[in-house]
């Protein structure tokens, strides 16, 4: 039973119109967009809690983003990270991950965010932060196995959604996700097709040490070998040059390590991206067009070469005080994921917070990042649609 979560605001839905040649035969079988002339198509983003053993009582907490294209649509699972400071670990929200799963849904995927067992409103026990770090603490495979139990959890409840079609999934995660999606590859569900791993590991630090690299080795060889006798997963592995928590040199010894039994996988290093590239993700331009030809190359595209368009702002006006050089912040705003923030500093420079764990954590980043920019007087113009 979909079971919706308590907090406001959270289920939107925007009117699209349909792109140029929606027309098109699809890679697939599945979310056959109609032919020309067709009605409006509409981007849904829903968050709910899904139950799952390891996250008692909460359930997960999980963001839904797809069109209502007729039919059942494949499936894609994305997962976060995990931040350094358990305060932060405590905030995760799967809204952090729209703009990643927008990119999904656009090309015909039936999108589901999760937020793990013990991260932000997810109930349970984290999957062991400290596992591999410390002795008698776990090991970095233990670490990967719980995350990916959360994964399957979610995988199993979608099998009875109505949109959804579990012949076909694929699964992305960022950092402990992308590792989690090595993890998958060593014991893959049915209707798995593919894993995508940006910058995943364990154990960093953010400033080029891990806290036991002999160990988070051996686990990418453990899960190589059984990834290699369960018949090598399709993965696409990405790093960018400039990551300072998982480095070039440590990143071509998860994929030594990985492929030593025979196992699979396509190695990207990206150029650096920005001051760390272990945010590369963050930065979906970066990486839009090596993994479309990716999921092009495994036949993965649901719409084949049709993208949905993106979001249009909804016809808000902009507030009183707003110059019409603000057009375009205002319109970014109005696109952000809640919850969010928009503030104006003395001299009318604007500041955004969106994707915040609540009203009042998007408030404070608001803040912090109009203080950071030189303002001292910092006035909030705007917040999520029906927060006072």
């Amino acid at each position: 039973m979909r079971k919706t979560p308590f907090f406001f605001g959270l289920n939107l839905m925007l009117a699209l119109l349909p792109a140029a040649g929606v027309a098109q035969q699809p890679a697939t079988q599945a979310a056959t967009p109609p032919q020309a002339p067709a009605s409006h198509y509409h981007l849904v983003q829903k968050e709910l809690l899904v139950p799952a053993p390891r996250a008692f009582p909460n359930g997960l907490d999980v963001l839904e983003v797809y069109f209502n294209l007729p039919g059942k649509q494949p499936l894609a699972v994305l997962t976060h990270g995990t931040a350094h400071d358990p305060a932060d670990r405590a905030h995760v929200t799967p809204w952090s991950q729209m703009r990643q799963a927008q990119w999904f849904a656009r090309r015909g995927y039936f999108v589901m965010v999760v937020v793990r067992s013990g991260y932000g409103r997810s109930g349970g026990k984290q999957d062991s932060t400290n596992g591999g770090c410390r002795a008698g603490n776990g090991s970095f495979q233990e670490a990967g196995k719980a995350s990916v139990e959360d994964l399957r959890a979610v995988m199993k409840y979608a099998e009875k959604l109505p949109e959804v079609d579990t012949g076909t999934i694929i699964s992305a995660g960022v950092s402990t996700g992308g590792f989690a999606q090595v993890a998958l590859s060593a014991d893959p569900p049915r209707g798995l097709k593919a894993a995508i791993s940006f910058a995943g590991g364990r154990g960093g630090d953010g400033h080029e040490n891990n806290c036991n690299l002999p160990g988070l080795v051996d686990a990418f060889r453990a899960f190589g070998k059984e990834a290699h006798k369960r018949g090598d997963l399709p993965m696409l592995w990405i790093y960018a040059q400039n990551d300072h928590w998982f480095t070039p040199p440590m990143a071509q010894q998860f994929e030594a390590a990985y492929t030593k039994s025979g196992a699979m996988v396509q190695f990207q290093m990206m150029p650096p991206d920005g001051d760390d590239g272990h945010h590369l993700y963050a930065h979906v331009s970066a990486w839009s067009d090596l993994v479309d030809a990716y999921l092009k190359s495994h036949n993965l595209l649901p719409l084949g070469d049709t993208v949905l368009p993106a979001p249009e702002p909804p016809d808000v006006p902009m507030p009183a005080g707003l110059a019409a050089k603000d057009a375009e912040t205002w319109k970014r705003f109005l696109l952000d994921a809640p919850y969010k923030t928009l503030i104006a500093d003395e001299h009318g420079a604007l500041s955004i917070a969106a994707g915040g764990f609540d009203q009042s954590m998007a408030d404070e980043d608001a803040k912090d990042r109009c203080k950071k920019a030189g303002g001292s007087r910092c006035t909030i113009v705007a917040r999520t649609p029906g927060i006072n």
